[in-house]
């Protein structure tokens, strides 16, 4: 089994539930150059977040060569239950992508 780029947990506590997730991923702007070879590197960043539970979309976020390499992204919202099933996913520039799901404790 392939290991997934995300960590992710859901927590919910009085009515609101909590997303915490962390990517793995290099988030290259394509404006560094590669110190022994002086070639650019080439941009591979992550252009869209998505996160859905219940087929409802919770986020849908657009990404640029702005955002740090291996990023963190927490928000919540209400109206979760314990036990839903989030599913979060990812999708860069070069299509490489990665999806997991976490059950809401």
């Amino acid at each position: 089994m392939v290991k997934s780029s995300i960590k992710i947990r859901a927590k919910i506590k009085n009515g609101t539930t909590t997303v915490k997730a962390l990517i793995s991923h290099p988030m290259e702007t394509g404006f560094r150059k590669d110190k022994k070879t002086g070639q650019p590197i080439p941009a591979n960043f992550i252009k869209n977040v998505k996160c859905v539970s219940n087929k409802k979309v919770l986020l849908n976020s657009q990404w640029g060569v702005a955002v740090s390499k291996n990023p963190y992204l927490s928000f919540k919202y209400s109206g979760g239950r314990s036990g839903d099933i989030i599913k979060f996913s990812w999708i860069d520039n070069i299509n490489q992508s990665d999806s997991i799901e976490a059950k809401v404790k």
